[in-house]
C-alpha cells in the first residue's frame, strides 16, 4: 500500500510538472504572439518576449532554441490546428450539400483566426513579404489550406461561371483574409467573446449572400424542366 501511494505521488507530481511546463510555454508563446503582432518579428527581443511572459530569458532558449524556434513552434502549433479543424469540418458536413459544407467551413475557418486573432494578423502581415518563412510555408501548409478548400469551392461553382472560378477563388480568398488586415477596425469592434462571435456570424452571413448568388446562376443556365 505504502508502495502504491508512492507512485501515486510520484505520477501527480509529474503531472503536475507537465501542466507547469505547458502553462509557461504557452505563456511565452501567447506573450511573443501579441509581440510578432505589435512590433514585427524583427522588432521584438527574446528579453522583450521573456518580460511580457514573465519568465526567465533562459527557458525561452530551453524550450524552443531561440526567437526563431519560437516563431516556428507557434506558426506549426497553428497551422496543424488550423489543418485539423478544416479536415474534421469537410468530414462532419460530407453528407451534407457541397454549399452548406462550404458555408460552414467557411465560418469556422474565420472564426479559428479570430480565436488566435494577433497570431493570424501576423502571419497574414508576413505573407505580404517575399521571405523564407514564406516560402516554406507555401509549400506546406498554404497548400495544403488551398487544396481543402479551392476543392470544395470548385465543386461547388455552377457551370456557368467555372471560366471565371479562378477569379471568384480570388474573391472568396480576400473575404476570408480582409478582417485580419484591417486592425483600426478590430480595435472597435472586438470588445469580448460575445462580440466577436457576433461578428463571424453577420460577416459570414453576408459572405454567404455572396455564395447563394452564385449558386443561383445554376438555376438561371438549366431548363425550367431540370431545376428541382
Amino acid at each position: 500500500m505504502q508502495e502504491f501511494n508512492f507512485y501515486c505521488r510520484i505520477l501527480l507530481k509529474g503531472r503536475r510538472l507537465c501542466l507547469e511546463e505547458m502553462s509557461t510555454k504557452q505563456k511565452v508563446i501567447h506573450a511573443a504572439s501579441t509581440l510578432f503582432f505589435q512590433k514585427g518579428f524583427d522588432g521584438t527581443s527574446v528579453r522583450d518576449i521573456a518580460y511580457k511572459a514573465d519568465v526567465n530569458v533562459s527557458l525561452i532558449s530551453y524550450y524552443f532554441k531561440g526567437k526563431q524556434g519560437l516563431l516556428e513552434h507557434a506558426v506549426i502549433h497553428y497551422y496543424e490546428s488550423y489543418l485539423e479543424m478544416m479536415e474534421e469540418n469537410i468530414h462532419a458536413y460530407q453528407k451534407e450539400s457541397t454549399l452548406d459544407c462550404l458555408k460552414n467551413l467557411v465560418f469556422n475557418m474565420i472564426y479559428f483566426r479570430l480565436e488566435h486573432y494577433q497570431l493570424s494578423a501576423f502571419i497574414h502581415r508576413e505573407l505580404l513579404l517575399d521571405s523564407t518563412f514564406v516560402r516554406e510555408m507555401s509549400v506546406t501548409y498554404l497548400a495544403k489550406e488551398n487544396h481543402l478548400l479551392s476543392s470544395l469551392f470548385y465543386h461547388f461553382l455552377p457551370e456557368s461561371k467555372r471560366k471565371s472560378r479562378r477569379m471568384l477563388y480570388m474573391q472568396l480568398q480576400g473575404m476570408i483574409m480582409s478582417p485580419f488586415n484591417l486592425k483600426i477596425e478590430w480595435d472597435t469592434t472586438l470588445l469580448d467573446d460575445y462580440g466577436r462571435t457576433q461578428f463571424v456570424r453577420q460577416y459570414t452571413n453576408e459572405l454567404n449572400e455572396w455564395l447563394d448568388f452564385l449558386k443561383a446562376f445554376e438555376y438561371e443556365t438549366c431548363p425550367p424542366n431540370s431545376r428541382n
